[in-house]
């Protein structure tokens, strides 16, 4: 879609990343790393300034406590995180329950370490994850579950409730959890991010996943992480020495110095909550149904009242006609699941939105 976007001229409003420039106070930190000689391979899990830093910052905010030595690995961007904590755990013949729609390396990774994806649909309409249809399917060959809140593509939340019944499902058995959890700090309506760090029922069985470049506005760096038991996070860095090895030095360091004020992502909900309004309100100039937005940068429209065609079908007849990129929520579908809704990411300068808004008024 970002192609066919580049070739109509058209609102990218499609892939998940900023089109603004983020604070310069981060760039200088990067450079001050590099030029203080920090241009070669840190240690294999990550710089130890920076391990501590985010330590701190789980224990802050989910009052688990996580050692830096340890229980988390600096990792090439979530993507990286996912897949090796797969390649970790997952054998051949081994099933991974994840709950569709879903972001799209989950199933090829699984693939790829020889296992099976079990896919569980999220509630039609609603995208609340159903239990009973989760424990139908757990068996003795069940080696993990894959849940992500904020979720992508959906912008749902799961509640704290949702996070207890996960526990209590688990409990029983021997069900490892990869949670996916990199728009943590994009939840709104001052709402709380349910980590499962906060669960020690899941916490002591979980992989959590984060993004730097989520949070800072800093996708192309690629720098995440990835907090886990010390028994767990050892399995981790037998495959993350061998796949990545470790992660860009002077970006780490810049991070590190930059965590020191927690003020950037704990304004973020605030900062992305005013765009998510202001996208909003232009959206109901037009026959679009709104979805609820609860976390994330996305925006789910149902598309029932402005066409007939399908979802891929009117996302590029939007792009080529109508000049905005959307993403059809079936292309984060095993099966292709077709309800007639729509992604929008509104992670964009206010310009960019409202250029969007003026063409979308059209329909």
């Amino acid at each position: 879609m970002s192609a066919l976007a580049a070739q109509h001229k058209a609102v990218n409003l499609g892939q998940g990343f900023p089109d603004f420039a983020c604070d310069p106070a981060l760039l200088e930190q990067v450079t001050l790393a590099m030029q203080a000689g920090h241009n070669q391979y840190p240690p294999m899990p990550g710089v130890a300034a920076l391990r501590e830093a985010i330590a701190t910052k789980l224990e802050a905010l989910y009052a688990r406590q996580y050692r830096a030595a340890d229980e988390i690995t600096i990792t090439a961007g979530a993507t990286q995180a996912i897949i090796t904590t797969i390649l970790a755990i997952v054998h051949p013949g081994d099933e991974v329950i994840v709950l569709d729609p879903c972001y799209d390396s989950y199933v090829p990774n699984i693939a790829l370490a020889g296992g099976s994806a079990v896919r569980v649909a999220l509630t039609p309409g609603t995208f609340r994850p159903d239990f009973a249809a989760i424990s139908a399917v757990i068996t003795p060959r069940t080696r993990a579950i894959i849940i992500n809140t904020p979720h992508n593509p959906s912008a749902t939340i799961w509640s704290a409730q949702d996070m207890r019944k996960l526990q209590d499902l688990l409990a029983p058995t021997n069900v490892l959890l990869i949670s996916d959890e990199v728009y943590e700090h994009m939840v709104f309506d001052e709402a709380f991010h349910e980590s499962a760090a906060r669960y020690p029922g899941l916490a002591e069985r979980a992989f959590i996943v984060s993004s730097f470049g989520k949070t800072y506005h800093v996708t192309g760096w690629k720098v995440g992480y990835v907090a886990a038991p010390a028994a767990l996070m050892a399995e981790f860095r037998k495959v993350h020495q061998f796949n990545v090895f470790t992660v860009n030095t002077p970006m780490q360091y810049g991070l590190a110095g930059f965590m020191a004020n927690p003020a950037p992502y704990l304004t973020l909900p605030a900062f992305y909550q005013r765009k998510r309004d202001l996208f909003r309100d232009g959206l109901t100039q037009t026959r679009f149904k709104l979805l609820p937005c609860e976390g994330s940068y996305f925006q789910c429209v149902d598309i029932s009242e402005v066409s007939d065609l399908s979802e891929a079908d009117f996302c590029q007849w939007l792009t080529k006609e109508v000049g905005v990129a959307a993403i059809p929520l079936s292309a984060f579908y095993g099966n292709g699941c077709d309800q007639r809704v729509i992604r929008f990411c509104f992670a964009k300068q206010d310009e960019t939105l409202l250029e969007a808004l003026q063409r979308l008024k059209k329909l």
